[in-house]
């Protein structure tokens, strides 16, 4: 602590020892009172020393947002790429049974980010008939769940959500087309439990 100066004498008194509020006299006759002992306050040098602590930090939250954010879109974009070269190198019903499968798991992941099974369809609204590929609408439902099963599709697909007898949420993700145009369809579904629990594809009528 630097010592006080007498304002009306000039003196000099060193305060060590002293406590801060303590009364004392100067040679003079003079009243003085020891200061409180100056606060230390943060100057350039330690908020900059601040800053360059707390950065790894920040840059390390940052950073696992980015990459949980690029990972699910690097996943999205593999599974589009895997339907896509399924249909083209595959019969109609692989379509079909790689479709179901991964609009269930969209619904599944929405689920668990989101609290809710979310319903979704039908989509296109029109069942596509003789096997031929028509335009997969825009439809909010299926963006919200992240389902893109490509820019044409020979099925339609549909999120239906009800109770079972239990009162649980139940899941069933269809997808139907009508391959030979006769106008009876053929279904491929599969169902979501309210344990995330989803069953195998199950195919009615698959040569329709």
């Amino acid at each position: 602590m630097p010592p006080l100066i007498c304002p009306r004498c000039g003196a000099t008194h060193e305060l060590s020892g002293r406590k801060a509020g303590e009364r004392f006299s100067c040679s003079c006759g003079n009243e003085l009172v020891t200061p409180e002992p100056p606060r230390r306050r943060w100057g350039r040098k330690g908020i900059l020393i601040l800053t360059v602590l707390a950065l790894p930090c920040v840059l390390g939250i940052w950073g696992v947002a980015f990459y949980m954010k690029r990972m699910r879109e690097l996943e999205q974009s593999a599974n589009t790429s895997f339907r896509t070269d399924a249909r083209a190198a595959g019969s109609t019903s692989d379509e079909a049974r790689i479709n179901v499968i991964a609009l269930c798991d969209a619904v599944q992941m929405y689920r668990s980010e989101n609290g809710v099974f979310l319903p979704a369809g039908p989509a296109p609204r029109e069942v596509p008939k003789g096997g031929q590929p028509v335009p997969f609408p825009k439809d909010e439902a299926f963006e919200k769940l992240g389902f893109t099963p490509g820019t044409a599709v020979r099925f339609q697909y549909q999120v239906v959500v009800q109770e079972n007898p239990v009162g649980e949420p139940e899941v069933t993700c269809y997808a139907r087309g009508d391959q030979d145009g006769d106008g009876q369809n053929s279904v491929y579904s599969v169902t979501l439990d309210a344990n995330g629990m989803t069953s195998p594809v199950k195919a009615e009528r698959e040569d329709e």
